[in-house]
């Protein structure tokens, strides 16, 4: 089941389910990003692409590969995603309206889609292929043009966003600890940072062992899930107060993953 909000102003649209999705049963739909005027999302380990208002979903990519973490870039023509094909994990970029994927990375290591800079000229990724463990994984990014990576200069990520001015990123910096466990407490919980570029000095987030995720920054705002009042929801961590507001009360199911669109947020549950 998918659903909408309005993100930017500061309140909610009641929850609409889109028409796709209004099924007797689970369609098993998962990792929704969102334009200004569609989704997509991936199913059956390919991308598919449908209108906001809804309506009839179309397949973007073919069954050749696996395709996941599908993210558009800020002025929505293109859907930066990760791709499985002969054998190897990389980054790819597709036309919104479809067309055959362009590979951005080569590296033998699994590179995986993150986000974008906000300017939409570079895809951020994250890699292993600098680490001396597998147990973590570093950010780069690469152009849409391609040719050779540029590292982004923190020693650890995994999930994160750039500010709107490109100069710092919220991030996660370690993969969380059994996925599996719910409401795990433990010192492998996941934190959220928000990391200056220039020095790469950080700033924690307030909390207090929750599992904090999927960072979404937007304006002033960074939203994130979280599991720090029960069943994983959205939050928002205001950068002008330091202030965390629960956005979405949550008595039901895990929240699974959450994107940033222009002027909404998608998100699976």
């Amino acid at each position: 089941m998918m659903k909408k909000f309005i993100a930017l102003v500061g309140f909610i649209v009641a929850p609409a389910m889109l028409a796709w999705a209004q099924a007797e049963s689970p369609l098993l739909l998962h990792q929704p990003t969102v334009s200004r005027t569609h989704v997509v999302f991936v199913f059956a380990d390919d991308l598919w692409s449908a209108e906001r208002a809804g309506g009839e979903a179309r397949r973007l990519t073919t069954d050749v590969g696996v395709e996941r973490h599908p993210i558009f870039s800020p002025d929505g023509s293109l859907v930066a995603f990760t791709g499985d094909y002969d054998g190897n994990t990389d980054v790819f970029v597709v036309p919104a309206a479809g067309g055959v994927p362009k590979r951005l990375t080569y590296h033998p290591d699994a590179d995986m889609a993150v986000g974008w800079t906000p300017d939409g000229k570079r895809v951020l990724f994250r890699s292993a292929r600098y680490s001396y463990v597998p147990r973590f994984t570093r950010f780069f990014t690469v152009s849409v043009e391609g040719g050779f990576p540029s590292q982004v200069p923190l020693p650890i990520a995994l999930e994160g966003a750039f500010s709107p001015d490109g100069t710092q990123i919220a991030y996660v910096p370690l993969p969380g600890a059994y996925q599996v466990w719910k409401r795990y407490r433990g010192g492998m919980a996941s934190p959220i940072w928000v990391a200056n570029l220039s020095d790469s000095s950080i700033e924690k987030l307030p909390r207090e062992g929750w599992n904090d995720f999927k960072p979404m920054w937007v304006g002033d705002k960074i939203y994130f899930l979280s599991d720090r009042n029960g069943p994983v929801t959205l939050y928002e961590y205001d950068t002008n107060t330091k202030q965390v507001r629960e956005v979405i009360r949550n008595r039901g199911l895990d929240i699974k993953w959450a994107s940033a669109g222009p002027d909404v947020i998608a998100y699976e549950q």
